[in-house]
């Protein structure tokens, strides 16, 4: 049916004599929220099948991590993640949105996630909103817990949203938000899941020690004495929450094509990763880049 100009996945396509062409398109993760943080929300993820005719350049820029939230300064909320483009004559160009940053500790409006792709997790403490997400690329980041101990609440921050699921509320005395999971994708052949929410900091140690993020990239969170980790880079993954201490990095972005092997022209910048997957070519870029058909 290729060639006679219908939509596909809600794109248009260029008709006449064109092959078809699937685009993964993943931006980069929002960064941790610093001092009682909450875990930050993956990078947009998006799949697309389009047609297109030989000659023609598409062009990706990838998008970055955003950095984590400062310890005791600001901002203490983490940064969004950067957006991840691939544009071309022909083709329609897929945007997929950075995460949005994890909440964080001081002032009153670092605390609450911030909105992107997926929405960054609540911080500080008693039941901090966390961020919106973007229907169709992911999903709302969670609260931070409103339990309370003692003489204060409870420092266990919610967990940033994945492409796969929301971010998980910080709930009890023990047990922080986890992010949400990231989406499965087979395109280079081997199912590989992108684009998870980072984890919020908790009050103690788990088991396993950190708070532990789900599949997808994202960062753990951290507790009193240990750092959280980064999203992974080149997943999309949101970076864990800190406790006492700055949060780190959203994973950067990536962008897979797959391509008809008796199709492909081998002309690429940005040294992408080429390999095969059956009768198709994937040419994964992890920097920006270009391909032309």
């Amino acid at each position: 049916m290729s060639g006679f100009g219908y939509n596909i996945n809600g794109f248009g396509v260029d008709g006449g004599g064109g092959f078809r062409i699937q685009a993964l398109v993943v931006a980069g993760g929002g960064g941790g929220g610093g001092t009682v943080g909450g875990g930050a929300g993956a990078g947009g993820f998006r799949l697309s099948t389009q047609s297109i005719k030989a000659g023609k350049t598409l062009t990706i820029t990838l998008g970055a991590g955003g950095a984590g939230g400062i310890n005791g300064g600001q901002p203490s909320r983490g940064s969004n993640g950067s957006v991840t483009t691939i544009s071309g004559t022909g083709f329609s160009t897929i945007t997929s949105d950075g995460g949005g940053g994890g909440g964080g500790y001081t002032p009153d409006n670092q605390r609450v996630g911030a909105n992107g792709a997926s929405g960054g997790g609540g911080g500080f403490r008693g039941g901090v909103a966390g961020g919106n997400g973007i229907s169709g690329q992911g999903n709302n980041g969670g609260a931070s817990s409103t339990y309370v101990y003692g003489s204060g609440n409870t420092y266990n921050m919610g967990g940033g949203g994945g492409s796969g699921a929301v971010g998980n509320n910080g709930y009890d005395n023990t047990v922080g938000g986890e992010g949400g999971i990231g989406t499965a994708s087979s395109i280079t052949g081997t199912s590989i899941y992108y684009a998870g929410g980072g984890s919020g900091a908790i009050q103690a140690a788990r088991s396993g020690g950190r708070n532990l993020a789900p599949a997808g990239g994202g960062g753990d969170g951290g507790y009193l004495g240990v750092s959280p980790t980064a999203g992974t880079a080149n997943t999309g993954g949101g970076g864990g929450g800190a406790r006492d201490r700055s949060a780190l990095a959203g994973g950067s972005g990536v962008v897979i094509l797959s391509v008809p092997t008796d199709s492909y022209s081998g002309t690429t910048t940005g040294s992408p990763t080429v390999s095969t997957n059956g009768s198709n070519t994937i040419i994964k870029f992890t920097g920006s880049g270009s391909y032309t058909t």
